[in-house]
């Protein structure tokens, strides 16, 4: 197994250098000229074209692939300016020199006289729009998210899991047929609609919980800010998971070695509970390990109607101020976490079925 994991990672390179061609290509040629986005309304084409030199726009694409490459290997961003650029002279004239401070003055110190004329150098990757640094920004909104995240995933799966495989057993009955049919009117209701209608009845009408919030306190956040959001993502969540997991678990039903578990006399409970249910949570697994980077993402919509300072609000509000270093910075972090979560799923395959093999 070492070798195939080894193998995979290898496997991962190629992939990750062809997302980021792939974002490179789509910034340069869809995205427009970040110069003009940082402009904003000025029209001075000199500063125009000192935006462009700032940050290596004006450079062959090739250069400033090269650019790319470098801050997401680093999260710093350079560029040959910064390695190349002489140090220039202090300049001083009577009024700098009489408003200086003596303590830190050119001629007193001669290393702070150096320091301040090189050039900036690598600094992190920043946001447009804030200034703050691009991996502080995915790091300080990564928290909220898996707060409300991590629960909707684990609770979702094990109720889905076990209510599909109750409505298994119960197929073609009265029964059976109600449950699916709930499941497909929860289904054609927009998330929309929950989220209006939760808010205003289990927050504005009842006070059971707060519409909008969030504090810096973790237990408060999971105990206060977090059940109703958590609450509805499960709600909408579990009846497309339930159909689909219901279907995983009739193919199983419908196989020989049930019948012959059946035939050798197990209780119907040992063989849904410990055959079907094993051999079932291969493709369940497979479902989970798709939506797991969305955990990590987190719900765009949840975490804006709720006022939720998460990752899914920021890359939002990134694409609505052409924030592109930090769309840059979410579209990469998803690539490379979709990639090790499908080696991890992939890896997990052999611990419930050792009949498969690693090729």
């Amino acid at each position: 197994m070492g070798a195939y994991v080894i193998r995979r990672i290898g496997q991962m390179v190629p992939t990750l250098a062809g997302v980021m061609l792939l974002i490179f290509v789509l910034f340069n040629t869809v995205g427009g000229d970040p110069a003009l986005v940082l402009a904003g309304k000025i029209t001075n084409k000199e500063q125009i074209e000192n935006i462009r030199k700032q940050l290596g726009v004006d450079q062959p694409y090739h250069v400033q692939l090269g650019y790319f490459a470098f801050e997401v290997a680093t999260g710093f961003t350079c560029t040959w300016r910064s390695f190349t650029a002489k140090p220039e002279a202090p300049k001083s004239d009577g009024k700098a020199e009489a408003k200086a401070d003596p303590k830190v003055d050119a001629k007193a110190d001669p290393k702070a006289a150096a320091k301040q004329a090189q050039p900036s150098g690598c600094q992190a990757v920043r946001s447009w729009a804030t200034n703050e640094e691009v991996p502080m920004i995915l790091a300080t909104r990564i928290g909220p998210t898996l707060t409300i995240m991590i629960p909707v995933l684990v609770l979702e799966t094990i109720l889905a899991v076990l209510l599909a495989i109750g409505v298994a057993y119960l197929r073609g009955t009265l029964t059976d047929r109600m449950i699916m049919a709930i499941c497909t009117v929860a289904m054609s209701i927009s998330f929309l609609v929950y989220i209006i209608v939760a808010q205003y009845y289990f927050g504005f009408k009842w006070g059971m919980f707060p519409v909008q919030g969030w504090s810096d306190s973790f237990i408060k956040n999971l105990l206060t800010y977090a059940p109703l959001p958590i609450m509805l993502a499960i709600f909408v969540g579990l009846a497309p998971a339930l159909r689909l997991y219901r279907s995983f678990f009739l193919d199983e039903i419908n196989n020989d070695y049930v019948r012959t578990a059946r035939a050798k006399g197990l209780s119907e409970n040992k063989v849904m509970l410990k055959h079907v249910m094993r051999n079932a949570m291969i493709p369940i697994i497979t479902n989970v390990g798709i939506a797991l980077p969305s955990v990590f993402v987190g719900s765009f919509l949840l975490e804006t109607f709720f006022s939720i300072p998460g990752l899914g609000r920021e890359i939002l509000v990134a694409v609505n101020r052409s924030d592109f270093p930090v769309i840059k910075a979410a579209t990469i972090y998803l690539a490379i976490l979709t990639m090790v979560i499908n080696l991890a799923v992939d890896v997990l395959y052999k611990a419930i079925d050792p009949r498969v093999q690693f090729k």
